[in-house]
């Protein structure tokens, strides 16, 4: 291995996502000590809120990817608009990157692209890089129409959440290998996530039926990790993503959850440290 490639470093994010009833010291804690470098979290609005967040990253020496989630506007106008002030607002916390579920699968494609470019402009003003999220009922909600958008948008970076596609396709998308490898080389973040064919979440990645899902999602995170190498990238981000209800699986009528969330995040990412090494 070369001396370039020995200086990637991969940095792992702890979701907000689940911890929400955790006030954002208790929850900094418990991700500093299980070893996280940081969160990634969307930004309260709200100034005092806002506040107890950044002291909390800042008393526990964490990093924060901000996190853009709020594709509910339909009129094109009120979402660009809202899209924008809330990029704003993330990039005014100063994360190391912003990963964002930008725009409606419904949407043209010079609409999706008008959201694309006003992201770009935003990066270039705050320096920030944005990875857009493949996500379902976003812009980037599957493998065969992520790829025509990569081929006509050269400079777009993406956040790679393959779990989403596997369940639009109903497949480990073993026939599309070639959308694959260009989403591959256009990550700038992971969430580690394992779907499956019929949902985005397996109930327990631990679990050995799901040893040919998680070893698929394995393969593209590897490659991911490959292309960074290759071409001198210092860092690298994941997030192990993996949701409470009602993506984590539960049982009827309790709604007890069939595994823990915080386990099995923590589990990934042991697991995805242990292949970077």
């Amino acid at each position: 291995m070369t001396e370039q490639l020995l200086k990637l470093t991969v940095q792992f994010f702890c979701p907000r996502w689940g911890q929400e009833h955790e006030t954002y010291d208790a929850f900094c804690r418990k991700v500093k000590d299980a070893g996280y470098d940081g969160i990634e979290a969307p930004v309260p609005d709200d100034e005092r809120e806002k506040e107890a967040m950044m002291n909390a990253l800042s008393r526990y020496d964490l990093l924060l990817v901000g996190q853009y989630y709020q594709s509910f506007e339909k009129d094109f106008q009120q979402h660009i608009a809202a899209y924008e002030k809330h990029l704003r607002n993330l990039m005014e916390a100063k994360p190391v990157k912003i990963d964002s579920q930008t725009g409606k699968d419904y949407y043209s494609f010079d609409q999706n692209k008008a959201l694309f470019d006003l992201a770009e402009k935003l990066s270039a003003e705050y320096g920030i890089p944005v990875a857009h999220e493949t996500h379902r009922n976003k812009a980037l909600f599957s493998a065969h129409n992520t790829q025509s958008i990569l081929e006509q948008v050269p400079q777009l970076s993406i956040t790679a959440d393959f779990s989403h596609w596997c369940t639009v396709a109903e497949s480990l998308l073993e026939d599309q290998a070639d959308a694959l490898a260009l989403a591959c080389r256009r990550a700038i973040h992971v969430h580690a996530r394992v779907g499956h064919e019929e949902a985005p979440q397996v109930n327990d990645p631990r679990s050995p039926e799901w040893e040919r899902q998680l070893n698929a999602h394995l393969r593209w995170w590897d490659a991911i990790l490959e292309h960074h190498r290759e071409r001198g990238a210092s860092t690298m981000t994941v997030t192990p993503e993996f949701g409470p209800l009602p993506y984590m699986p539960a049982m009827p009528y309790t709604r007890e959850p069939l595994a823990s969330q915080w386990d099995i995040n923590i589990h990934m990412m042991h697991l995805l440290k242990q292949r970077c090494r």
